[in-house]
């Protein structure tokens, strides 16, 4: 199955194997068996944040469906499968009149994925209202708290193979219409600023130290509209690569290089990149 399928921004080569398992004593199993076979690993969610190599990945793709994808809105929260599109949470806690989880309508992607890189937009992180989580591996089924998944910046300590099933967030009372008039001005906000219709996987670098945004130094360094074969930097936010025509995860690295090489060269920046890859993908160092 071609992984470009999956992902948000249409490249990527052949999967090895593709499971959608619907519990998690199936999803120990799997990991059991690619443990087994000594086949790596990866949960690819949304396929948001994404870059498959363009020779596959030889081992066992994820995606969780089912029990495993289930939202439990609750008086005080919310308890949502790995699998759960953070979209879907946010308007069912919205519904219930639960304020809390609004910046996360900006983020494309799944509740595991997020706790997974602390994801976060306009001020918020995941970290602020989770409270803790389900970890499956092929060792077990286990629970741990928010404090011990060590969340800073786009991080967690969750290691290769570990996969988080549920989590549980915390949130506060509020008026629902409030919190949708929160959550549609959110989406303005990411409608004005960033490409919505063309494929991408979302921000590309993190943020460096300082006042400029990986964004603004791009855009600075003029490559707003540069183009790889089928891949280009966005138009509209420099710190995003678009998929415009068939692009391979060929050009879009080699836009990546590109762009650090020139943040370096111009600000004396180190830009780290956000996505993750996949596969046989390596981003050479700056």
């Amino acid at each position: 199955m071609p992984l470009s399928r999956f992902t948000t921004i249409g490249t990527g080569g052949l999967a090895q194997y593709l499971a959608e398992p619907n519990e998690e004593l199936a999803l120990q199993t799997m990991l059991q068996w690619a443990e087994q076979e000594q086949l790596a690993i990866a949960v690819i969610g949304l396929g948001s944040n994404l870059l498959p190599a363009d020779t596959g990945f030889a081992g066992l793709v994820l995606r969780l469906d089912g029990a495993l994808a289930a939202i439990e809105v609750t008086e005080t929260g919310v308890i949502a499968g790995g699998g759960a599109t953070l979209a879907t949470v946010v308007r069912k806690v919205g519904d219930a009149g639960l304020a809390g989880f609004e910046f996360a309508c900006a983020i494309p992607g799944t509740i595991g994925g997020a706790v997974r890189m602390n994801a976060g937009a306009y001020g918020r992180e995941c970290k602020d209202v989770l409270v803790g989580v389900t970890i499956c591996s092929a060792n077990g089924i286990r629970r741990a708290h928010a404090d011990e998944l060590a969340l800073t910046y786009r991080h967690s300590n969750l290691k290769p193979g570990e996969i988080v099933t549920q989590a549980e967030l915390a949130l506060a009372p509020g008026d629902p219409a409030g919190i949708k008039a929160l959550v549609r001005e959110y989406q303005d906000r990411r409608s004005a600023a960033q490409p919505r219709k063309a494929r991408t996987f979302g921000s590309v670098f993190k943020n460096p130290a300082g006042e400029q945004t990986s964004g603004q130094i791009l855009e600075a360094c003029g490559l707003k509209g540069y183009t790889v074969g089928g891949a280009r930097i966005s138009e509209k936010h420099a710190n995003f690569i678009e998929n415009f025509a068939d692009a391979t995860s060929a050009d879009v690295l080699a836009l990546m290089v590109e762009a650090r090489r020139r943040a370096r060269e111009q600000f004396g920046v180190e830009l780290e990149h956000e996505v993750q890859t996949l596969g046989d993908i390596v981003i050479p160092p700056a």
